[in-house]
Protein backbone atom coordinates (compact mmCIF):
# COMPACT_ATOMS: atom_id res chain seq x y z
CA UNK A 1 0.00 0.00 0.00
CA UNK A 2 1.50 2.94 -0.93
CA UNK A 3 1.26 5.74 1.69
CA UNK A 4 -0.64 8.95 0.97
CA UNK A 5 1.25 12.08 0.54
CA UNK A 6 0.64 15.09 3.24
CA UNK A 7 0.15 18.23 2.11
CA UNK A 8 1.92 21.28 3.78
CA UNK A 9 -0.77 23.77 5.61
CA UNK A 10 -0.65 27.47 6.44
CA UNK A 11 -0.17 26.68 10.29
CA UNK A 12 2.97 24.42 9.62
CA UNK A 13 4.45 26.99 7.17
CA UNK A 14 3.49 29.48 10.12
CA UNK A 15 5.36 27.12 12.52
CA UNK A 16 8.29 26.34 10.42
CA UNK A 17 8.99 30.49 9.41
CA UNK A 18 9.03 30.86 13.52
CA UNK A 19 11.25 28.14 14.34
CA UNK A 20 13.89 29.09 11.28
CA UNK A 21 13.63 32.60 12.70
CA UNK A 22 14.32 31.49 16.18
CA UNK A 23 17.45 29.52 14.96
CA UNK A 24 18.50 32.22 12.50
CA UNK A 25 18.12 34.49 15.67
CA UNK A 26 20.02 31.97 17.79
CA UNK A 27 22.96 31.47 15.56
CA UNK A 28 23.57 35.18 14.89
CA UNK A 29 23.18 36.04 19.13
CA UNK A 30 26.03 33.28 19.24
CA UNK A 31 28.48 33.98 16.13
CA UNK A 32 28.04 37.77 15.48
CA UNK A 33 27.11 39.53 19.13
CA UNK A 34 28.27 37.53 21.72
CA UNK A 35 31.88 39.28 22.59
CA UNK A 36 33.60 35.97 21.55
CA UNK A 37 37.10 35.39 19.52
CA UNK A 38 36.06 32.08 17.67
CA UNK A 39 39.42 29.56 17.01
CA UNK A 40 37.97 26.59 14.78
CA UNK A 41 41.49 26.73 13.28
CA UNK A 42 42.84 25.16 16.72
CA UNK A 43 40.20 22.31 16.36
CA UNK A 44 41.38 20.21 13.62
CA UNK A 45 44.59 19.11 15.37
CA UNK A 46 42.56 17.74 18.32
CA UNK A 47 40.73 15.66 15.46
CA UNK A 48 43.85 14.13 13.79
CA UNK A 49 46.98 15.14 13.85
CA UNK A 50 50.44 14.30 12.39
CA UNK A 51 53.02 12.55 14.18
CA UNK A 52 55.95 14.12 13.24
CA UNK A 53 58.23 10.56 15.37
CA UNK A 54 56.43 8.47 13.77
CA UNK A 55 55.58 9.77 10.53
CA UNK A 56 52.02 9.20 10.55
CA UNK A 57 48.50 10.85 11.29
CA UNK A 58 47.46 9.55 14.80
CA UNK A 59 43.69 10.22 16.50
CA UNK A 60 44.08 13.76 18.17
CA UNK A 61 42.53 13.73 21.74
CA UNK A 62 38.59 14.24 20.77
CA UNK A 63 39.01 11.30 17.96
CA UNK A 64 40.97 9.26 20.70
CA UNK A 65 37.89 9.73 23.31
CA UNK A 66 35.46 8.98 20.33
CA UNK A 67 36.82 5.69 20.03
CA UNK A 68 36.55 5.23 23.67
CA UNK A 69 32.90 6.04 23.71
CA UNK A 70 32.40 3.66 20.62
CA UNK A 71 33.94 0.77 22.53
CA UNK A 72 32.03 1.68 25.69
CA UNK A 73 28.77 1.57 24.19
CA UNK A 74 29.45 -1.56 22.02
CA UNK A 75 30.59 -3.38 25.38
CA UNK A 76 27.52 -2.30 27.49
CA UNK A 77 25.04 -2.61 25.20
CA UNK A 78 26.43 -6.45 24.37
CA UNK A 79 26.65 -7.19 28.47
CA UNK A 80 22.78 -5.22 28.20
CA UNK A 81 21.24 -7.55 25.93
CA UNK A 82 22.38 -10.61 27.94
CA UNK A 83 21.17 -9.04 31.28
CA UNK A 84 18.32 -7.78 30.00
CA UNK A 85 17.30 -11.22 27.57
CA UNK A 86 17.58 -13.38 31.11
CA UNK A 87 15.92 -10.65 33.47
CA UNK A 88 13.38 -10.49 30.82
CA UNK A 89 12.65 -14.71 30.59
CA UNK A 90 12.72 -14.48 34.59
CA UNK A 91 10.24 -11.32 34.76
CA UNK A 92 7.52 -13.59 32.15
CA UNK A 93 8.57 -16.69 33.89
CA UNK A 94 5.30 -19.24 35.38
CA UNK A 95 7.37 -18.87 38.60
CA UNK A 96 6.23 -15.79 41.17
CA UNK A 97 9.39 -16.22 43.07
CA UNK A 98 11.69 -15.38 39.13
CA UNK A 99 8.93 -12.81 38.37
CA UNK A 100 9.94 -11.13 41.75
CA UNK A 101 13.82 -11.21 41.58
CA UNK A 102 13.40 -9.90 37.49
CA UNK A 103 10.89 -6.94 38.80
CA UNK A 104 13.21 -6.35 41.55
CA UNK A 105 15.82 -5.67 39.50
CA UNK A 106 14.42 -3.13 37.33
CA UNK A 107 12.55 -1.49 40.23
CA UNK A 108 15.64 -0.96 42.19
CA UNK A 109 17.86 0.04 38.43
CA UNK A 110 15.25 2.54 37.01
CA UNK A 111 14.30 3.93 40.13
CA UNK A 112 18.08 5.37 41.17
CA UNK A 113 19.76 8.16 39.23
CA UNK A 114 22.22 6.92 37.22
CA UNK A 115 24.81 9.34 38.60
CA UNK A 116 24.54 8.31 41.80
CA UNK A 117 24.29 4.08 40.74
CA UNK A 118 27.52 4.81 38.40
CA UNK A 119 29.22 6.03 41.71
CA UNK A 120 27.72 3.41 44.11
CA UNK A 121 28.81 0.44 41.24
CA UNK A 122 32.47 2.12 41.08
CA UNK A 123 33.34 2.94 44.64
CA UNK A 124 31.14 -0.20 46.44
CA UNK A 125 30.38 -2.71 44.04
CA UNK A 126 33.44 -2.52 40.68
CA UNK A 127 35.99 -1.98 43.65
CA UNK A 128 35.36 -5.09 45.30
CA UNK A 129 34.18 -7.10 42.07
CA UNK A 130 36.84 -6.93 40.13
CA UNK A 131 39.75 -7.59 42.35
CA UNK A 132 38.08 -10.77 42.84
CA UNK A 133 38.01 -11.35 39.24
CA UNK A 134 41.80 -10.45 39.42
CA UNK A 135 41.47 -7.55 37.12
CA UNK A 136 43.34 -4.71 38.96
CA UNK A 137 45.75 -1.74 38.23
CA UNK A 138 48.57 -4.36 39.27
CA UNK A 139 47.67 -7.35 37.43
CA UNK A 140 47.59 -5.02 34.48
CA UNK A 141 50.69 -4.37 32.83
CA UNK A 142 51.85 -3.31 29.73
CA UNK A 143 54.04 -6.38 28.88
CA UNK A 144 50.92 -8.55 29.69
CA UNK A 145 50.22 -11.34 27.18
CA UNK A 146 47.35 -9.98 24.71
CA UNK A 147 48.11 -6.66 26.00
CA UNK A 148 47.86 -5.26 22.26
CA UNK A 149 44.63 -6.66 21.96
CA UNK A 150 43.13 -5.39 25.54
CA UNK A 151 44.52 -1.78 24.34
CA UNK A 152 42.68 -2.50 20.83
CA UNK A 153 39.48 -3.74 22.00
CA UNK A 154 39.21 -2.00 25.71
CA UNK A 155 41.35 -0.01 27.01
CA UNK A 156 45.45 0.57 27.76
CA UNK A 157 46.36 -2.23 30.23
CA UNK A 158 46.52 0.49 33.12
CA UNK A 159 43.02 2.19 32.28
CA UNK A 160 41.18 -1.01 31.96
CA UNK A 161 39.99 -1.77 35.16
CA UNK A 162 38.12 1.66 35.11
CA UNK A 163 37.01 1.04 31.74
CA UNK A 164 35.66 -2.39 32.82
CA UNK A 165 34.08 -0.68 35.59
CA UNK A 166 32.33 1.47 33.93
CA UNK A 167 30.70 -0.89 31.34
CA UNK A 168 29.34 -3.26 33.59
CA UNK A 169 27.84 -0.36 35.78
CA UNK A 170 26.48 0.79 32.37
CA UNK A 171 25.46 -2.25 30.72
CA UNK A 172 23.58 -3.08 34.38
CA UNK A 173 21.46 0.56 33.94
CA UNK A 174 20.81 -0.35 30.02
CA UNK A 175 19.62 -4.13 30.96
CA UNK A 176 16.68 -2.80 33.29
CA UNK A 177 15.70 -0.85 30.18
CA UNK A 178 15.99 -3.99 27.86
CA UNK A 179 14.21 -6.17 29.89
CA UNK A 180 11.25 -4.07 30.02
CA UNK A 181 11.52 -4.11 26.25
CA UNK A 182 11.91 -8.21 26.31
CA UNK A 183 9.04 -8.63 28.34
CA UNK A 184 6.47 -6.59 26.63
CA UNK A 185 7.48 -8.07 23.57
CA UNK A 186 7.41 -11.84 24.59
CA UNK A 187 3.79 -10.78 26.37
CA UNK A 188 2.96 -9.10 23.23
CA UNK A 189 1.88 -12.33 21.38
CA UNK A 190 -1.25 -13.38 21.64
CA UNK A 191 -2.16 -16.65 24.24
CA UNK A 192 -4.01 -18.26 21.36
CA UNK A 193 0.44 -19.27 20.44
CA UNK A 194 0.99 -20.60 23.91
CA UNK A 195 -1.62 -22.57 23.73
CA UNK A 196 -1.54 -23.97 20.34
CA UNK A 197 2.16 -24.60 20.87
CA UNK A 198 1.22 -26.36 24.48
CA UNK A 199 -1.59 -28.34 22.34
CA UNK A 200 1.22 -29.73 20.07
CA UNK A 201 3.21 -30.84 23.26
CA UNK A 202 5.99 -28.15 23.43
CA UNK A 203 7.76 -27.52 26.55
CA UNK A 204 7.67 -24.02 27.89
CA UNK A 205 11.29 -24.15 26.81
CA UNK A 206 10.40 -25.15 23.00
CA UNK A 207 7.58 -22.77 22.73
CA UNK A 208 9.89 -19.23 23.38
CA UNK A 209 12.79 -20.55 21.29
CA UNK A 210 10.62 -21.63 18.28
CA UNK A 211 7.37 -20.30 18.25
CA UNK A 212 7.31 -17.22 20.80
CA UNK A 213 10.73 -15.60 20.25
CA UNK A 214 10.84 -15.38 16.75
CA UNK A 215 7.80 -13.38 16.68
CA UNK A 216 8.65 -11.00 19.50
CA UNK A 217 11.97 -10.29 17.67
CA UNK A 218 10.53 -8.14 15.10
CA UNK A 219 8.36 -6.36 17.54
CA UNK A 220 11.53 -5.79 19.78
CA UNK A 221 14.20 -5.14 17.50
CA UNK A 222 13.41 -1.24 16.80
CA UNK A 223 13.24 -0.35 20.36
CA UNK A 224 16.49 -2.46 21.11
CA UNK A 225 18.25 -0.49 18.41
CA UNK A 226 16.75 2.76 20.08
CA UNK A 227 18.02 1.70 23.13
CA UNK A 228 21.83 1.33 21.66
CA UNK A 229 21.35 5.15 20.47
CA UNK A 230 20.39 6.04 24.07
CA UNK A 231 23.53 3.74 25.31
CA UNK A 232 25.65 5.64 23.01
CA UNK A 233 24.48 8.88 24.46
CA UNK A 234 24.11 7.91 28.37
CA UNK A 235 28.30 6.42 27.85
CA UNK A 236 28.87 10.32 28.92
CA UNK A 237 27.84 10.25 32.25
CA UNK A 238 30.88 7.26 33.05
CA UNK A 239 33.40 10.36 32.60
CA UNK A 240 32.78 11.06 35.63
CA UNK A 241 34.80 8.12 37.25
CA UNK A 242 37.55 9.21 34.72
CA UNK A 243 37.28 7.13 32.02
CA UNK A 244 38.72 9.25 29.03
CA UNK A 245 35.59 8.99 26.73
CA UNK A 246 34.54 11.49 24.53
CA UNK A 247 33.07 14.13 26.86
CA UNK A 248 35.75 13.83 29.44
CA UNK A 249 38.23 14.21 26.75
CA UNK A 250 36.29 17.66 25.72
CA UNK A 251 36.40 18.91 29.40
CA UNK A 252 40.11 18.38 29.28
CA UNK A 253 40.75 19.96 26.35
CA UNK A 254 38.40 23.01 27.03
CA UNK A 255 40.26 23.69 30.63
CA UNK A 256 43.50 23.09 29.07
CA UNK A 257 42.83 25.62 26.06
CA UNK A 258 39.84 27.65 26.73
CA UNK A 259 37.91 26.87 23.67
CA UNK A 260 34.92 26.18 25.01
CA UNK A 261 32.46 26.61 22.47
CA UNK A 262 34.78 25.83 19.44
CA UNK A 263 35.39 22.18 21.64
CA UNK A 264 31.46 21.92 22.98
CA UNK A 265 29.94 22.56 19.50
CA UNK A 266 32.34 19.78 17.61
CA UNK A 267 31.47 17.01 20.47
CA UNK A 268 27.72 18.10 20.08
CA UNK A 269 28.07 17.51 15.87
CA UNK A 270 30.34 14.29 16.59
CA UNK A 271 27.53 12.86 18.84
CA UNK A 272 24.64 14.16 16.48
CA UNK A 273 26.09 12.33 13.23
CA UNK A 274 26.79 8.92 14.99
CA UNK A 275 23.09 8.76 16.62
CA UNK A 276 21.31 10.30 13.22
CA UNK A 277 23.38 7.36 11.81
CA UNK A 278 22.46 5.12 13.86
CA UNK A 279 18.91 6.21 13.36
CA UNK A 280 18.68 6.08 9.68
CA UNK A 281 19.94 2.63 10.09
CA UNK A 282 17.28 1.38 12.96
CA UNK A 283 14.31 3.12 10.07
CA UNK A 284 16.03 0.63 7.45
CA UNK A 285 16.36 -1.87 9.61
CA UNK A 286 11.86 -1.47 10.43
CA UNK A 287 11.20 -1.32 7.14
CA UNK A 288 12.86 -4.62 6.65
CA UNK A 289 10.88 -6.05 9.09
CA UNK A 290 7.51 -4.78 8.03
CA UNK A 291 8.66 -6.01 4.58
CA UNK A 292 6.27 -9.19 3.37
CA UNK A 293 7.85 -12.28 3.13
CA UNK A 294 8.01 -13.26 -0.11
CA UNK A 295 7.30 -16.67 -1.14
CA UNK A 296 10.03 -18.91 -2.43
Amino acid sequence: MIPKRVKATPADLILLGGIGTVGTWLLYQAFLSADYHWNWQAMPQYLLRFDAQSGHWVPGLILQGLLVTLRLSVWAMLLALVMGALMGLLRTSCSRYWRMIGGGYVALIRNIPVLVWIFIFYYFIGDRLLPALGISTGNMRPDMPMAGALRLFVAAPSRAPVFISGVLALAAYEGAYITEIIRAGIQSIDKGQWEASAGLGFSRGQQLRYIIFPQALRRIMPPLAGQFISTIKDSAIVSVISIQELTFQGTELMAATFLTFEVWFTILVIYFVICLACALLVEHIERRLKRPSRAH
